[in-house]
C-alpha cells in the first residue's frame, strides 16, 4: 500500500523525486515501528490512534525536533486520506492525532551589503568556474527562485529582450520572473563564456564538461560564497530566496506579487517575510519618539 502510495505521488500528483523520498522515508519508519513494537506485520487498515501516538512519544524520546516530528506526522495523514479516498479503509486513525507545537522563528537573511560586496565583480571573474558561481548567488538573489528550479533553468527558458526567466516550480506550476539590467548582462558575458568552454549544454548553468549541475554543487557554492561575508550559521541557497523576499517587501512590493515571484501556493506562507528588520525599527523610533 505504501508503494501504491508513493507511485501516485509520483506519477499523478508530479512531486518531484526528493519529496517522494520523503515521504517513503517516513512511511518506512512508521512501519518498522509497528512491526518491532506494535504487531508482527504492519497492515495499515488494522491501525489506530493509539498505535499512531505510540510512534509520535517515541519519535520525541529520540529528541526529535518538533517540525521534524511534524512533517513525519504530515505524511502519515496524507497516506491515509489516500487509503480513505480510495476506499481502501473506512477509518481514518490519523483525525485525532494533533501536531506538535512549533516555535515561530524569523526566516534568515542576508544583508543588503553582504549581498553587494558576494556580487561585486572582481579578476577571478575570467575563470567559467568564478563567473558561473557569481551569477548563481546573483539568479537566487535576484529572482528568489528554489535550488531546484535553478537547476532545470534551459536557455529557452530565458527571454533577454524581456529580461524575463520562466521556472517551472512545485507541483509543475510554471511562472515567469522579471529581472534587471545587470544580470541580463552578466547572463551574456556567461554564455558565451561557456559556449566557448563546453558543447551542447543540456541547462543554463553547467559544469565545466557542459554537464547539469547537481543539488550539492550549487549548495556549496553558495555556502563558499557566503561564508566570506556573512557570519549567519545557516548560508544556503534558500537564505538567498528568503534575502530576495525580505529585501523587496521591505522596500515596499505588494505582499500579493511577492507570493506570485515566489510561487506559493498560499498567502500563509508568504507572511513568514513581513518581519521588520532592526535598522527599519531603528528609522521608525528616530522619527516617532519626541527624544530619539
Amino acid at each position: 500500500m505504501i508503494e501504491f502510495f508513493l507511485k501516485y505521488l509520483q506519477y499523478e500528483k508530479n512531486y518531484s523525486s526528493h519529496t517522494v523520498l520523503s515521504y517513503s522515508n517516513d512511511l518506512n519508519e512508521f512501519a518498522k515501528f509497528i512491526q518491532q513494537n506494535v504487531s508482527e506485520e504492519f497492515s495499515p487498515t488494522e491501525i489506530h490512534s493509539d498505535m499512531i501516538r505510540q510512534w509520535v512519544v517515541s519519535l520525541m524520546k529520540d529528541e526529535m525536533s518538533p517540525r521534524s516530528v511534524n512533517r513525519k506526522i504530515s505524511s502519515v495523514k496524507s497516506f491515509y486520506r489516500f487509503l480513505t479516498k480510495r476506499g481502501i479503509t473506512t477509518i481514518n486513525p490519523t483525525k485525532k492525532i494533533n501536531s506538535l507545537k512549533t516555535e515561530k522563528n524569523l526566516p534568515l537573511f542576508f544583508k543588503e551589503t553582504e549581498m553587494e560586496n558576494a556580487l561585486t565583480p572582481c579578476e577571478e571573474d575570467s575563470d567559467f568556474e568564478n563567473f558561473r558561481n557569481r551569477l548563481i548567488i546573483a539568479m537566487f538573489y535576484e529572482t528568489g527562485i528554489r535550488l531546484s528550479e535553478l537547476i532545470e533553468i534551459k536557455d529557452s527558458d530565458i527571454d533577454l529582450s524581456l529580461k524575463t526567466v520562466k521556472v517551472l516550480g512545485k507541483r509543475n506550476k510554471q511562472r515567469i520572473i522579471p529581472f534587471g539590467d545587470r544580470l541580463c548582462n552578466d547572463i551574456i558575458v556567461y554564455k558565451q563564456m561557456r559556449d566557448s568552454e563546453t558543447k551542447s549544454p543540456v541547462r543554463l548553468f553547467t559544469r565545466k564538461g557542459g554537464e547539469k549541475m547537481y543539488p550539492k554543487l550549487v549548495y556549496q557554492i553558495v555556502h563558499d560564497t557566503m561564508t566570506e561575508q556573512s557570519s549567519l550559521m545557516k548560508r544556503s541557497p534558500h537564505v538567498l530566496r528568503h534575502t530576495f523576499a525580505t529585501s523587496i517587501l521591505n522596500n515596499g512590493a505588494d505582499i500579493n506579487a511577492v507570493k506570485e515571484l515566489l510561487g506559493h501556493a498560499n498567502l500563509a506562507a508568504t507572511q513568514i517575510y513581513t518581519h521588520t528588520t532592526f535598522e527599519q525599527l531603528r528609522n521608525i523610533y528616530k522619527q516617532a519618539h519626541p527624544r530619539a
